[in-house]
């Protein structure tokens, strides 16, 4: 006889109503929220180009601050002409109101604040409301921000098994190309980019789960058991948690050493139009989803040009070893015959002192007396920063540190291994692609990316058949 289920008992007053889920998307910065403002674009002049018996006047175009700009579209339909900018150093390839930098005075603006203010102020949830909204939160958008994106901490039970189809010595950033491009698979909810809600969605999805994803590949690759997100912790704190703490016994996070990655965060957050950014923007423009744009802008990052530069940092530290090897360095540095490198030391951008390391600095100098560490690496960078500061070989080639000088010393006094130095910098810095992706979407002067070249190839030729081809020199020949 099928047993009878109990009877269920009326709810109370008290019970009635269940506790309120946060929302999935904060409803006042969604399908409200305005388009990317990008109208501040005004005609200064022109510039006038002689070619071939033929002049035409190209505009000069100025934003808010920074360097006046050649609009040179109407070269290649009125003169047949392309520019040639390896690199694009001297190409504007955008319009942008997220970050302003200006390169010689050591200024880094996002959305008009220093970063040493809000390093030092803020914390990572409002810069990362900034670069996404325009404007710092209140009180009340900043606990809904936060609020939503510890709701989506989480990841989908099947990307654990995703994880483990991977080697345990796979380098981290392997595993987060293919877990955060694998995302697209599992949020089909939030793919259609021409719709703001979605866009949104997907944003802060990408937020939340970073951190996740990062610790989970820590975890997979020591053989721990995975921690999942605890949503009573702030950013910073939940992903230390998830980290370094076991199922074994309980995990306090240090404050100072929170406080430290959430600078860390802040000053990776976003820094214009560099490699990885303008690899976010030209796979955008090409409708892919925001998923599969951030995996583009991390295969990007990992570069050692690019993401790994405070891992060479510390293996140059490592390499030197005591401040009395210091002026070999040094000499070895300064002969042009020496192909031997400073690490650390001056910026594509920065011909200044770069304004993030300043903060940097002091934050090492937190850590390292709160863990009680007397690292000889941080003797061996303040002698060496002291040398770039008053050496007259540094100053006239503006050979200033960087934001890679302290950072690596950091991480590793608390705790994390080599290889997750770049994972960690993508875990910062997603909060700035998503801003630049989707102000790139919602700019109606932006198409589909597609560069020039100068070919220099061969020229118009037959095919030749198989059995009739010779040697390369002969077939050049024919």
């Amino acid at each position: 006889m099928a047993q009878k289920k109990p009877a269920k008992k009326p709810a109370s007053k008290a019970t009635k109503k269940s506790p309120a889920k946060p929302k999935i998307v904060p409803k006042s910065k969604s399908m409200a929220a305005p388009l990317a403002d990008l109208s501040h674009v005004e005609v200064e002049g022109s510039a006038k180009l002689t070619y071939k018996g033929k002049e035409i006047d190209l505009k000069v175009l100025h934003g808010t601050e920074g360097h006046s700009t050649l609009d040179i579209r109407p070269l290649l339909p009125q003169f047949g002409l392309l520019t040639y900018d390896p690199g694009f150093g001297s190409t504007a390839n955008c319009r942008s109101a997220i970050t302003f930098i200006d390169g010689d005075e050591g200024i880094l603006r996002h959305r008009g604040y220093d970063i040493a203010d809000l390093a030092e102020r803020g914390d990572f949830m409002e810069v990362c409301y900034l670069l996404l909204h325009g404007e710092l939160p209140t009180p009340q958008e900043k606990a809904e921000f936060e609020q939503t994106v510890c709701y989506h901490t989480m990841l989908h039970e099947q990307v654990y098994p995703m994880m483990e189809g991977y080697r345990r010595d796979a380098h981290p950033m392997a595993v987060m190309v293919g877990i955060v491009g694998g995302l697209s698979a599992f949020y089909h909810d939030s793919l259609d980019i021409s719709d703001p809600e979605q866009r949104m969605l997907s944003s802060y999805r990408l937020i939340a789960k970073m951190p996740t994803i990062a610790a989970m590949s820590h975890k997979y690759s020591i053989g721990q058991p995975y921690v999942y997100p605890q949503n009573h912790l702030k950013y910073a704190e939940n992903f230390l948690h998830m980290t370094f703490s076991v199922p074994s016994e309980p995990y306090i996070v240090n404050p100072v050493l929170a406080k430290a990655m959430d600078r860390i965060m802040i000053l990776h957050a976003d820094h214009e139009q560099n490699a990885s950014t303008s690899t976010v923007r030209l796979a955008g423009s090409s409708g892919a989803n925001t998923y599969a744009c951030i995996a583009a802008g991390i295969a990007t990052l990992w570069g050692p040009l690019h993401g790994g530069a405070n891992e060479a940092v510390l293996q140059m530290l490592a390499e030197i070893g005591s401040v009395k090897n210091i002026p070999n360095i040094i000499r070895r540095a300064k002969d042009k015959n020496d192909n031997y490198r400073l690490m650390g030391f001056g910026h594509r951008v920065y011909k200044n002192y770069d304004p993030r390391a300043q903060v940097m600095k002091k934050t090492c100098e937190e850590v390292l007396r709160e863990l009680g560490i007397n690292d000889p690496m941080l003797d061996v960078a303040m002698e060496l920063e002291h040398i770039a500061l008053s050496d007259p070989y540094f100053i006239e080639k503006k050979l200033y540190p960087n934001v890679d000088f302290y950072s690596g010393i950091i991480l590793r006094a608390m705790g994390f291994p080599t290889k997750m130095f770049t994972m960690l910098f993508a875990v910062a810095r997603t909060a700035g692609w998503i801003a630049q992706w989707k102000e790139m979407i919602e700019d109606s002067e932006q198409r589909i990316g597609r560069p020039r070249q100068i070919y220099v190839g061969e020229n118009k030729r037959k095919y030749v058949p198989i059995s009739q081809r010779g040697s390369a020199a002969k077939l050049r020949a024919v």
